[in-house]
C-alpha cells in the first residue's frame, strides 16, 4: 500500500485512549481488521499521558482472548507504570523512549502449562506470541502505540519484573500515545515468503 493509500486508514484509526471501538451490544467493532493490520507499526517515541483504565483492559481482554494450544493458556503479561521506574526499566532496555509511554508490558510464558506436540515441542513461547500480537494489535486498533521488543536483556527483566525461575520472558512493549507521525516500513513480496503444495 502507498503512503497516500495508508494515510486515510491512519487517520480512521487515530483515536484517544478511552475512545470506545464503534460496534454494537454483543462487542464486536466494525473496525476492519486488515486496516489496523496495515496501520500499525513500531513507535519509537510517546506522549506522557495516561492510558485510561478501561482502554489497557481492553488490550489485556484482546490478550486473553488469543487462540493457544489445546486453549492451555500459558502466558501471563506483566503491565508496570514506568513513572518513578524509569532507571530500572532502562536496565532492561536502554532505548530512552521505552519510559516515555506510561505503561510497559512484558509478555511471559509458563512452559509448565503448554502443551506439548508429539515430538515434546512446548508451545509455550508460541502461544504467548499469539497472546502478544493479539495485544499489539488491539492497541492498535484504539489508537494507541507499540513496539515489539525483543532485543531486551532477559536477566534484567527477571530482577525488574520479578518473574519466577520457572517462567520465560518473552517479549516487551511500550503502550501509550505515539508522539510522532505514523511510519511505514517495508516488507517482502508475498512470492518470496509462500510456497504453495510443497516447499
Amino acid at each position: 500500500m502507498t503512503k497516500s493509500a495508508a494515510d486515510p486508514v491512519r487517520r480512521r484509526l487515530r483515536r484517544r485512549p478511552g475512545d470506545d471501538v464503534p460496534g454494537d451490544d454483543n462487542g464486536r467493532s466494525d473496525v476492519d481488521l486488515f486496516e489496523v493490520i496495515t496501520a500499525r507499526y513500531s513507535v519509537r517515541g510517546y506522549k506522557p499521558e495516561p492510558v485510561p483504565e478501561a482502554t489497557l483492559g481492553k488490550v489485556l481482554e484482546a490478550a486473553r482472548r488469543a487462540p493457544t494450544a489445546a486453549n492451555r493458556q500459558p502466558f501471563r503479561v506483566v503491565v508496570v507504570h514506568t513513572e518513578g521506574r524509569e532507571d530500572e526499566l532502562l536496565r532492561v532496555y536502554s532505548r530512552p523512549w521505552l519510559v516515555q509511554a506510561p505503561l510497559v508490558l512484558l509478555m511471559v510464558a509458563v512452559p509448565g502449562e503448554a502443551w506439548r506436540r508429539m515430538d515434546d515441542k512446548p508451545y509455550d513461547e508460541v502461544d504467548a506470541t499469539i497472546a502478544m500480537d493479539h495485544l499489539v494489535l488491539a492497541a492498535t486498533a484504539l489508537g494507541l502505540g507499540t513496539c515489539w521488543i525483543a532485543a531486551f536483556d532477559p536477566q534484567a527483566a527477571r530482577e525488574v519484573f520479578g518473574l519466577p525461575d520457572d517462567v520465560e520472558p518473552i517479549a516487551l512493549t511500550p503502550l501509550g500515545l505515539p508522539d510522532k507521525p505514523s511510519a511505514t516500513t517495508p516488507r517482502r513480496p508475498l512470492s518470496e515468503l509462500v510456497r504453495y503444495e510443497r516447499w
